[in-house]
């Protein structure tokens, strides 16, 4: 694996002033049942306020994932659903974790 070069980073909450109207930063505790390769699992997170539309900036575990991918979308008026699909050719049961979701809507 190569490590990247020339990394520019900038750290500060300005960087996406005037860009969006409104923001959620939404905190939760996650079990994920444990998941044979090749299988999924569908979680929501009630977020009050979010809307089709708005946009899942980023989302983090707080435990390795092991190989499973994490897909996270707003699926509904107040609903943000996570897809996590196991792709690690093995078995994977993430212990319970919290889950940090950030999601933004558009000016």
């Amino acid at each position: 694996m190569a490590a990247a070069t020339a990394v520019v980073t900038r750290q500060g909450n300005d960087q996406f002033r005037g860009l969006f109207s409104d923001t959620w930063s939404v905190t939760c505790t996650l079990n994920v049942d444990s998941l044979v390769d090749g299988a999924g699992s569908t979680d929501t997170i009630a977020v009050p306020g979010v809307v089709l539309g708005d946009m899942v900036l980023g989302v983090s575990f707080g435990v390795d994932l092991a190989g499973v991918n994490v897909t996270a979308y707003v699926s509904a008026a107040n609903v943000v659903t996570l897809r996590l699909q196991n792709e690690s050719t093995a078995t994977v049961d993430l212990a319970s974790t919290t889950v940090r979701v950030v999601v933004g809507r558009l000016v």
